[in-house]
């Protein structure tokens, strides 16, 4: 057990003050407080040495503690952020890699349209060359109701 004896609180008193409860020089008992009275007596020495640290309103006295339970809390926040941000990472990865797909083609469609809508990476030119290489085609002619393959981009 450790006492802390804060002089500033109580004024030095005089011998003609004192009242007289016992022996002249011999060393007294005093009570120290603990808990939240040390914390209320600490901070009244402190504006009792300086004024200027004195607290503007009543929020400004309390400080801001994170019980065991409030770091549980921030904890698993933090770690649920976390495991959303992978999962939605992984998301992205397996779709940037996906397989080749087929698609039909509608009335009205280009291989420069598609190639546009469905590799975006790509530039138009690129994208028409990468849809005929995989379909084997020679030219850029197609028709409605064609199945093509679109590679994975």
């Amino acid at each position: 057990m450790s006492a802390t004896v804060l002089t500033a609180v109580r004024p030095i008193a005089t011998q003609e003050q004192q009242a007289p409860s016992g022996p002249q020089g011999r060393p007294r008992l005093v009570s120290v407080p603990t808990g939240r009275e040390a914390g209320r007596t600490a901070r009244a020495a402190r504006i009792a040495r300086d004024p200027r640290t004195a607290p503007a309103g009543r929020d400004a006295r309390v400080p801001m503690r994170l019980t065991r339970f409030g770091r549980l809390v921030v904890s698993l926040l933090v770690a649920s952020v976390v495991a959303l941000l992978a999962v939605g990472l992984a998301g992205q990865l397996a779709s940037a890699t996906g397989e080749p797909r087929t698609l039909t083609v509608q009335p009205g469609q280009t291989l420069s349209g598609i190639a546009a809508r469905e590799l975006p990476g790509l530039s138009r030119a690129d994208g028409v060359l990468e849809l005929q290489l995989a379909n084997g085609l020679s030219t850029s002619q197609i028709h409605a109701g064609q199945q093509l393959v679109v590679p994975g981009s």
